[in-house]
């Protein structure tokens, strides 16, 4: 059976302590049982678990929301002091308790007592039991600053082992920068030299082409103006102009258009030598064509590489 004690002060006596014990077996709702003294007197009382759910009825809450009310008037006693009011009569032995809201105040419960006829017995069980209780608090206190220290020790033990992890992590972050340096350093003087060779091999070999290209754009020049100053079997056979035609010329044609009309073949066996001649050279002027073509397109080539 779970019990606790409280203290209270009763509205008819409030200079004197009273206090109130609530045993119970399996919930506060299931029923409990009272008992109140005051040192000198004892009362007692049984509430049975139809009663309490009357009272819920009677004041229209759930039975649940007012097992509750009552853990907080009778048993925890939370709040502050004059949230709950206790209501006792010697007289009659009728135990209430109201609740306080603001200057509202309405009745939680209330209960019918009878008087102990050997209190001393009931004062010593409630002794006895508070006893009890500040023992086993007393016992769990022990028990809780004694993990607190477990727990404090643990700490300590894991706040050095992190302080020894940050430092090595320390040393080490300075030890891997240091490496890296000297690293970065090696690689940019290694990309430095190869660009200052690659530079060097670079110039050369445009000192190179340009000297490759020098001989070789004189040579198409000097090809070039041998060819333009050679004459072709075209330029041979091109007729005298008539303009500078010789007297003898002159007279001769004249006599041959005062002669008399003759047939001659002559005219036309020159006009097929003449073709013959012509179509001679023709291949000859498409050879030296081709090879100037040539010429120019090597040139070409060698001046753009």
């Amino acid at each position: 059976m779970e019990r606790k004690v409280n203290r209270i002060y009763l509205a008819s006596e409030p200079d004197t302590i009273h206090f109130l014990q609530v045993a119970w077996e399996k919930t506060l709702g299931s029923g409990f049982v009272i008992t109140l003294t005051d040192g000198q007197s004892a009362w007692t009382g049984t509430v049975c678990e139809s009663e309490i759910s009357q009272e819920a009825d009677d004041m229209a809450m759930e039975k649940e929301k007012y097992v509750d009310e009552l853990r907080k008037a009778l048993v925890s006693g939370a709040g502050p002091t004059d949230t709950y009011k206790f209501n006792f009569s010697k007289e009659s032995c009728h135990f209430s308790f109201e609740k306080n809201l603001k200057d509202v105040s309405f009745r939680l419960g209330s209960f019918n007592l009878e008087k102990v006829a050997n209190p001393a017995e009931v004062i010593r069980e409630l002794i006895c039991r508070c006893l009890d209780t500040i023992a086993e608090n007393q016992a769990k206190n022990e028990h809780l600053q004694k993990e607190n220290e477990r727990l404090l020790r643990d700490w300590n033990d894991v706040q050095g082992r992190f302080e020894k992890c940050v430092s090595a992590k320390e040393a080490l972050e300075t030890d891997l920068y240091k490496r890296f340096i000297l690293v970065l350093n090696e690689k940019k003087a290694k990309i430095r030299s190869l660009n200052k060779l690659l530079n060097e091999v670079q110039e050369l070999e445009k000192n190179i082409e340009h000297k490759r290209e020098t001989p070789t754009c004189s040579e198409m020049t000097t090809d070039r103006d041998a060819i333009y100053d050679e004459s072709t079997d075209e330029e041979s056979e091109i007729p005298p102009n008539p303009s500078v035609l010789s007297p003898a010329t002159v007279r001769r044609d004249d006599s041959i258009i005062s002669s008399p009309d003759v047939t001659d073949i002559a005219p036309t066996r020159k006009r097929r030598q003449r073709m013959q001649k012509n179509l001679g050279t023709e291949p000859k002027m498409a050879s030296q064509e081709n090879r100037l073509q040539e010429k120019e397109k090597y040139s070409l080539a060698s001046c753009h590489a």
